[in-house]
């Protein structure tokens, strides 16, 4: 009788552990491997930003306080973005004249100010402290992105930290920690790029959420939201543009994408109209209190390009130079991807969709800012620089390891423009803490 009843306890306890196996509870040294794969890019992300707060705050902030060492990024628009947060959107019609944001400030959209206020009020924090934190956690964001992308195309380690420096370089990369909306809509482009190309319905819906975001962040979010009609064309062939009857129905899905991209700046306007009767008095403030009457064959003036060495003490001509440096790189991407002896067609889809982007930033800034001497220009052609960079990491990607002599070589040149920018972007970020206009 003992026999069978420790017989049949066997048989339970072997059932039960068929049943319910601990393996499979326990993480494998595959799952383990794939966690870290995508905490990778994050820590990445977290370090670069860490390091760019760093440098500006420890490192070139007036002295004083911690508190009050950070509270040195907010500056100029930053004052703009606070008023919107504390005030909501203000203004009377026709706009005022000049640059009075007690009485009107809709002159800048609304998706930064909007998630600085959720941290203001969920939080319980000052206004200057939410933009901040929305800004940097943006720039997070943004440098997750670069890194997710370089994931997946594969990329060098050593080409990855090159990519990076270069774009850490940048005289204006401060920006992205700074209490602007810079790194806001980076980020969102970023994210809308890295998910319209990805697959599954999740993956889009994550693509319109951050196209909306983008939208909602800059007016020139809505140019950029055609990047997966721009794309889906590269992918299908020009020869589907001879049929146009199936033009659309190839490019369905990428269409349906764009315009659910453009719902952000598509909702600023609805609520312009129906609160003042003007869905563009975004653009009459702009044109009121800025000057700003865009020309849209600026471009394409001689005149407005300049060669002279700018001055460090000079924003004006530093932010006219970058205007001339981004024609440079347009010239240099088109060179490379349209010369024999270096094209290469792996990738250009999503490339040519990155360019558009670019040149749609580019082209739209100039337009604006041709008419006030291209102020700002520098901080607007970041983002320009920023993609082109990416766009550069997919081109190279497709070639040969290089022999050392030219490793070499290419490493030393990123490693002098980096100094080189390092140098220039400390200067700016000296002035930009204490008060002074930069760009």
């Amino acid at each position: 009788m003992r026999s069978e009843i420790a017989l049949a306890h066997n048989r339970t306890s072997s059932c039960n552990l068929e049943s319910f196996p601990i393996s499979s509870a326990l993480p494998t040294d595959d799952m383990m491997t794939r966690s870290w794969s995508l905490l990778r890019p994050l820590l990445a992300g977290l370090i670069l930003t860490l390091l760019q707060l760093a440098m500006a705050v420890g490192l070139l902030a007036p002295e004083g306080s911690a508190s009050n060492r950070y509270s040195t990024l907010l500056q100029h628009d930053s004052y703009w973005f606070m008023n919107i947060v504390d005030r909501g959107y203000q203004t009377i019609v026709p706009p005022a004249d000049h640059k009075v944001m007690e009485v009107s400030n809709v002159a800048f959209f609304p998706a930064y100010p909007a998630i600085a206020a959720l941290f203001r009020y969920r939080f319980n924090i000052d206004t200057g402290t939410a933009l901040l934190i929305a800004a940097q956690l943006a720039a997070w964001g943004f440098w997750s992105y670069f890194f997710l992308f370089c994931k997946r195309w594969d990329i060098s380690p050593a080409l990855q930290v090159c990519g990076a420096l270069l774009i850490l370089a940048h005289p204006a990369a401060f920006f992205l920690v700074a209490g602007y909306s810079e790194s806001l809509f980076l980020m969102a482009l970023l994210g809308f790029i890295y998910w319209s190309g990805a697959d599954g319905r999740a993956a889009k819906v994550w693509a319109a959420l951050h196209g909306i975001v983008m939208s909602a962040t800059r007016i020139v979010g809505i140019v950029c939201a055609a990047f997966p009609v721009v794309r889906s064309v590269f992918l299908s062939g020009w020869k589907g543009l001879r049929k146009p009857g199936t033009l659309f129905h190839q490019n369905a899905p990428a269409i349906c994408l764009t315009a659910m991209a453009t719902l952000g700046a598509l909702a600023f306007f609805l609520y312009c109209q129906l609160r003042w009767g003007h869905w563009d008095i975004y653009m009459l403030t702009q044109a009121a209190g800025w000057g700003i009457v865009p020309d849209y064959l600026a471009v394409f003036k001689p005149s407005s390009y300049r060669w002279l060495v700018p001055a460090l003490n000079d924003p004006t001509e530093a932010s006219q130079m970058s205007m001339t440096l981004g024609a440079v790189l347009f010239v240099g991407i088109a060179l490379c991807e349209l010369l024999p002896v270096i094209r290469r067609q792996a990738g250009l889809p999503i490339r040519a969709g990155i360019y558009f982007c670019a040149a749609a930033i580019y082209y739209l800034s100039v337009s604006g800012v041709a008419c006030v001497d291209m102020e700002s220009m520098l901080r607007y052609e970041f983002s320009v620089h920023a993609l082109i960079v990416l766009a550069l990491l997919n081109f190279l990607r497709q070639f040969r390891t290089p022999p050392v002599l030219v490793r070499a070589f290419g490493i030393a040149a990123v490693a002098v423009l980096s100094a080189a920018g390092l140098c220039v972007q400390g200067w700016y970020v000296w002035n930009f803490t204490r008060g002074n206009w930069v760009a």
